[in-house]
């Protein structure tokens, strides 16, 4: 059983810069946070601030330049333990009608669906989306496409196709092999209806199988998860 106790400031933002079609803005907020649990790890102070800086740059009529980064403070850590963890880093190019592409670490494709549950100040979105967990929500490695509007064709309707690399040397649960990953949207103009599917398919790492294989029957479990 868990219970929580949360004030948060909502998210702040400022625009720090705003010339010659070069923008800077930066956010933030601070949630105080309290978790009332039976499991120790849970329980206890979970206060943090978290802090991110976006930015973008018109680099000719067509062609626009984008950036973020985001990074989260833990309020329950002592002065001498590290506690900062970069949430979203990435950069990009976007083409007019034709699409977005970035890299860095981002949100992975399947998040594009699973945000629909992510409302609540807290717990939301808890089910399946785990961060550094393949594709479901943030994660690093990740070469991203996105198109709004199909082309300037279809109001409504957004496509995500992304790639993950792999990434090793750290703990099992936090790897991944190679993936790929798509999402797609339609939102029904001028109603609060919308409907969104997506795919993920991923390789799992060494440790992965090995680590399956030892709790499980060999190979039980297969090489490649898919959501």
């Amino acid at each position: 059983m868990m219970m929580g106790f949360v004030a948060s400031t909502a998210t702040q933002a400022a625009e720090v810069y705003n010339k010659n079609a070069n923008k800077l803005d930066v956010y933030g907020k601070i949630k105080a946070m309290h978790y009332f649990s039976d499991y120790d790890s849970k329980d206890g102070d979970q206060t943090y601030v978290r802090f991110g800086i976006k930015g973008e740059t018109q680099i000719n009529d067509d062609l626009t330049g984008y950036g973020r980064w985001e990074s989260e403070f833990s309020g329950n850590k002592t002065e001498s333990d590290s506690s900062q963890k970069t949430r979203l880093a990435f950069a990009g190019v976007k083409l007019k009608n034709y699409g977005s592409f970035d890299y860095g670490r981002n949100l992975g494709a399947l998040y594009d669906v699973e945000a629909w549950t992510d409302m609540f100040p807290e717990f939301g979105g808890d089910s399946s989306a785990q961060t550094d967990n393949f594709m479901t929500k943030r994660a690093s490695g990740l070469a991203t496409y996105r198109n709004t509007d199909f082309f300037g064709l279809v109001d409504g309707l957004d496509l995500t196709l992304q790639y993950q690399g792999k990434n090793e040397g750290r703990e099992a649960k936090k790897q991944n092999g190679d993936g790929v990953g798509t999402s797609l949207s339609y939102d029904f103009g001028g109603s609060d209806f919308a409907v969104s599917a997506a795919y993920t398919s991923s390789d799992r790492t060494n440790d992965q199988n090995l680590l399956a294989r030892g709790r499980f029957e060999s190979g039980s479990l297969g090489d490649r998860p898919e959501i």
